[in-house]
């Protein structure tokens, strides 16, 4: 539970969080703009020059040495902006930016298996927190100033700030939020946004072409394909552990995604299996449209469960998208609801059950597909979320909480008043 500090002023106050917004938003706005667009450079060139993938292992080697060497103190990612929120300490080292950015890149221009939220988290709370020490900020208004991060990383990388406001609060279980963190949340969520937008970077854009009328028989099959969701979160989140655990057994840590390079590499060599490198958008596309196949969400499964246990960087919810879209594409051959309307449920609903973050999930499919979904797909998120249990793919202690965001009771206070 985050205790409240005492401001001095009132005005003094708005003043000095009205700042901190517009630096948040910026930054974690600009931070993404670049990532995005150096991200898109990257994969389009190794769509160009495939022979990219041999040297997968030798970049894997160069992460391992980068995080060994230079990267003490920031090697648990996106559980350190976690447990800092919870229990802040320290402040997160600004060098988590630039190696979780590099290594990010590097991963996806050799054809590592993984995603981009994590990276745009991690940029957004290290550079946050940059600013708690000359805003002489308490222990909670710094959990506040993190969880702002957060909500904007999030917003500006998948250009959702509705779903960002709501992530950066869920995703951290916990069950009494001030409402000033909300309401900063919210700010710096729609200004990073923007001006991720102002930069000129695009996001993808998907659709849903058609939503039965609501029955209760679709909202049967609906709460079925969220049961297949749910239990997917679990093999993912699982897989990703035990391939995790089973390189730690490795004792030089360079080695590891070397290793893991050698093996993803081998996979990838195999006919048709290419699509599965880096974010694989193309094939989410092609799941709403029912034209991917039934075996792509446990290819991307394996993959990318053994880039991110290696020890590669990025992030795990674009493979989640994924692996729900086209694990719904594929549930379209067993349940009579439209094959678009599965996918976009699968998108959201997958990530829901291993995030943790049902509430998000609904906001953001809201966002990219329109409200005409938004029963279907909150039956799959919630159904998803309760089928899943504890695995979670955050997993720190503090994560492993009973009690949700969700579903706690909810302290609202306004800055100075408790």
């Amino acid at each position: 539970m985050i205790k409240e500090d005492k401001p001095t002023t009132f005005s003094g106050e708005i003043l000095k969080w009205v700042i901190i917004i517009l630096i948040v938003g910026i930054a974690a706005g600009t931070l993404s703009a670049a990532f995005l667009a150096t991200l898109n450079l990257a994969t389009n060139f190794r769509d160009q020059h495939q022979w990219m993938l041999y040297l997968l292992p030798i970049a894997g080697l160069g992460i391992g040495l980068l995080y060994h060497h230079k990267g003490k103190g920031v090697e648990r990612g996106n559980n350190l902006v976690f447990d800092t929120v919870h229990n802040p300490k320290d402040i997160i080292p600004f060098k988590m930016v630039p190696l979780v950015l590099l290594g990010t890149i590097v991963t996806h221009l050799f054809g590592g298996s993984a995603g981009r939220e994590g990276t745009a988290l991690q940029m957004a709370g290290a550079t946050a927190d940059q600013l708690h020490k000359p805003f002489k900020l308490g222990a909670a208004d710094r959990s506040v100033l993190l969880i702002a991060g957060l909500s904007a990383g999030f917003a500006s990388v998948f250009g959702t700030p509705w779903a960002g406001i709501i992530f950066g609060c869920e995703v951290l279980l916990i069950s009494r939020i001030p409402f000033k963190a909300i309401i900063v949340a919210a700010a710096t969520a729609f200004s990073g946004a923007y001006v991720t937008a102002l930069w000129g970077v695009e996001h993808t854009h998907y659709s849903i072409n058609l939503v039965p009328a609501l029955t209760f028989r679709g909202l049967i099959y609906g709460a079925m394909a969220g049961v297949a969701f749910g239990a997917c979160a679990i093999v993912f989140v699982r897989l990703t552990e035990g391939f995790s655990h089973l390189f730690k057994k490795v004792s030089y840590v360079p080695l590891r995604p070397f290793i893991g390079g050698v093996i993803v590499l081998l996979l990838l060599l195999l006919p048709g299996t290419y699509k599965y490198a880096g974010l694989g958008i193309p094939t989410i596309l092609e799941s709403f449209d029912g034209a991917s196949q039934s075996q792509d969400f446990a290819w991307k499964i394996l993959l990318t469960a053994l880039t991110l246990g290696a020890g590669f960087k990025g992030g795990e919810v674009t493979p989640l998208f994924f692996i729900g879209a086209t694990l719904g594409s594929a549930l379209s051959l067993f349940l009579p609801l439209p094959v678009g309307l599965l996918a976009g449920m699968g998108f959201v609903a997958v990530f829901a059950g291993a995030a943790k973050t049902p509430l998000a999930c609904c906001i953001m499919a809201l966002e990219l597909f329109g409200v005409s979904c938004g029963i279907y797909v909150g039956i799959a998120c919630i159904v998803a979320y309760f089928i899943s249990g504890r695995h979670s793919i955050y997993n720190a202690p503090e994560n492993k909480m009973p009690r949700h965001f969700l579903f706690g009771k909810i302290k609202y206070s306004y800055f100075s008043k408790t």
